[in-house]
């Protein structure tokens, strides 16, 4: 124990509170923090995922216009997706459907598919060498229909710069499901501006449409908000253990995301420069956001036998 220090809280800890008033009435949230300046929220109605993140005082996630939305109000029709889409740091995407709304084997599939508008059904934290661990259980199933469950675990130094994220999804089910997962990253500002540099370290870089390929040679290019800016998407062909990163010497900050592709394939940067809407994502997951009818016609798509297990790790770094 540190004797200069009357409660561990008052360095670092992860407490729960709940939102009052508005669509996120009744969310339920843990604010979480350490003692390297690191303050971020996980969003325990929305899969866990992480909402807002800053470090050392600056922020670097986007948080959308609709803000806090509870799971009570999610649009599960095409792109109702959109209507409470908070954004966040990061937002999960899965974990059947991941891209635009379509049609696959007689299943008709939202954007994005529903897992982020899913709230944890059990969560625990603790502390143990100088970590803080915080773990949560997300269920996906339903009768008749492929039986999910999603086991989260974030690691953070008491005193580092790192998030560790672990999630492992098994088949409880009796039948072979689709699984398709992409981890939306979203960074805002100021991390996010004009004097941004970011690094993807890809062999090969596809466009997504003809109106991305125009933009192909400045996609890493970081611009002012304009307004009417249509977004633009870009597919970045990586190997091995890896990282996407972003840095801003103007705020003194800098931002890793890393990952190993043999559990994630596929790269997705999202570059949305619009008035208000100004955002970058950089996606890690095992498919691209074209929708699961065209992961399945490329070969693309993944799947889990009853009773099997598929783990994927993140390291979020800060500086």
């Amino acid at each position: 124990m540190n004797e200069y220090i009357g409660n561990p809280a008052q360095m670092y800890g992860a407490e729960e509170v709940r939102l009052v008033g508005g669509k996120g009435d009744g969310m339920r949230l843990l604010n979480v923090r350490n003692g390297a300046g690191l303050d971020f929220t996980v969003s325990l109605d929305r899969c866990a995922d992480i909402s807002r993140l800053s470090y050392k005082g600056v922020n670097y996630g986007y948080f959308a216009p609709c803000g806090y939305v509870s799971p009570k109000y999610y649009d599960n029709k095409g792109a109702g997706f959109l209507k409470s889409f908070t954004a966040g740091f990061f937002t999960t995407c899965g974990l059947t459907a991941v891209g635009t709304p379509c049609t696959d084997d007689g299943e008709e599939l939202p954007l994005h598919g529903t897992i982020s508008n899913t709230p944890c059904e059990s969560y625990a934290q603790w502390v143990r060498d100088g970590i803080l661990h915080i773990r949560a259980t997300v269920r996906d199933a339903a009768l008749f229909a492929h039986q999910l469950v999603l086991e989260r675990e974030y690691c953070i130094p008491l005193f580092g710069d790192t998030i560790s994220m672990t999630d492992t999804v098994t088949n409880v089910g009796s039948t072979t499901a689709p699984l398709e997962m992409l981890y939306h990253c979203n960074v805002g500002y100021p991390l996010l501006s004009e004097t941004a540099r970011v690094t993807i370290p890809a062999s090969e870089v596809t466009p997504r449409n003809a109106h991305a390929a125009a933009g192909l040679s400045a996609c890493l290019t970081m611009e002012k908000p304009q307004r009417g800016y249509e977004e633009m998407c870009y597919y970045h062909k990586m190997s091995g253990r890896t990282a996407a990163s972003i840095s801003n010497e103007s705020v003194g900050r800098a931002l890793s995301i890393e990952f190993d592709c043999a559990e994630l394939g596929c790269f997705t940067e999202w570059k949305m420069m619009g008035e208000h809407d100004y955002v970058l994502g950089l996606e890690p997951g095992n498919c691209y956001p074209d929708g699961r009818d065209v992961m399945r016609e490329k070969g693309i798509l993944e799947f889990l036998e009853p009773g099997a297990q598929k783990t994927h790790h993140l390291t979020f770094r800060f500086a």
